[in-house]
């Protein structure tokens, strides 16, 4: 059976709205949620840009059973893998083990704020490789020290001090074969945002049979069908660009610009909008198909997550669980 999950979008709202979302999201059934880590939003017109490490650790207290999981970091610029180790036992410690380590390569938009050159793609793949062994090797120590001399990071004598009673699970972000062959051999959970059968077999070919995967689907729901096209049209034009464009872009004002062209008619198409419950199904249907465990919901707009949440209880969630 698969499980659906509501998404605490750092880009579209403040962090207190997000810590009250996430409390209704668990009240209407959601079985666990995922937050984004960002430092900028993909458009101005998003307007938000919260620290999604405070917002996991409000989150913990503010709710008592739905999980949490980073969606994704970066552990390999803007954060040290050993902090990032750090941060995931903490959060797991406060949440009583709701929490899943959601780790990926990064997009410049949030990475290059550091002032360090933004890498190759296959660079940014060798780099997040030796940060998922440093945040295991972290995991693992049992409270001993961690010496570790790689071409990308090095860490000398970090001990995390407060580990949590069960292990931090590590999901990494795929895309292909190399990011998945990381997966299957390091990660306890798959994580990805296309709905491609092949990614599946991909991870469970190397190594991954059996353990979770994650999948988010974008939505805008409305009462009115065209207030949800204006609607995704403006906040989520950037999604069609594609993840190879999506990674390399530095700023707002970028994809604003490799945006400029897309109409509101190319976004309907790209993404399920409106208040047509079969609609909405048909577009989360693909993860199911495809073999993953779990799909992560993300609601287009900050001022209708409080509709959509009411909705979501009362009819999609029981029309996706029916399938």
């Amino acid at each position: 059976m698969t499980n659906f999950g509501y998404t605490m979008m750092c880009e579209q709202a403040r962090p207190d709205q997000l810590v009250r979302d996430v409390q209704s999201a668990e009240q209407a059934g959601f079985d666990f949620s995922v937050i984004s880590d960002h430092y900028q939003p993909w458009l101005s017109e998003q307007g938000h840009s919260g620290y999604a490490w405070s917002i996991l650790g409000a989150a913990s207290q503010a709710t008592e059973r739905i999980g949490l999981m980073s969606f994704v970091t970066c552990p390999i610029m803007r954060y040290h893998p050993a902090v990032v180790a750090q941060k995931a036992a903490t959060v797991q410690l406060l949440s009583g083990n709701r929490f899943r380590l959601g780790l990926g390569a990064g997009e410049n938009l949030n990475e290059h704020v550091v002032g360090m050159r933004w890498p190759s793609v296959g660079l940014r793949h060798e780099m997040l490789r030796e940060a998922v062994e440093i945040i295991g090797a972290l995991f693992d120590a049992d409270g001993g020290t961690v010496n570790y001399r790689g071409r990308y990071f090095d860490v000398e004598t970090a001990k995390l001090w407060d580990l949590p009673d069960e292990r931090v699970p590590i999901g990494i972000a795929v895309s292909g074969e190399d990011s998945c062959q990381l997966a299957g051999a390091r990660a306890d959970v798959m994580v990805a945002v296309e709905p491609e059968a092949e990614l599946v077999e991909m991870f469970d070919r190397a190594g991954g049979q059996g353990k979770p995967k994650v999948g988010q689907v974008a939505l805008c729901y409305d009462g009115d069908r065209d207030a949800a096209i204006a609607r995704a049209h403006e906040q989520f034009r950037w999604f069609g660009l594609g993840w190879k464009v999506n990674a390399d872009l530095p700023n707002p004002d970028s994809f604003e610009s490799a945006t400029q062209f897309v109409t509101p008619e190319q976004v309907a198409q790209a993404l399920s909008c409106g208040p047509d419950l079969d609609e909405h199904v048909e577009a989360i249907k693909p993860f199911i198909d495809a073999g993953f465990d779990e799909v992560a919901l993300v609601q287009i707009g900050a001022d209708q997550q409080e509709e959509f949440i009411g909705w979501a209880e009362r009819e999609l969630l029981p029309a996706l669980r029916s399938l």
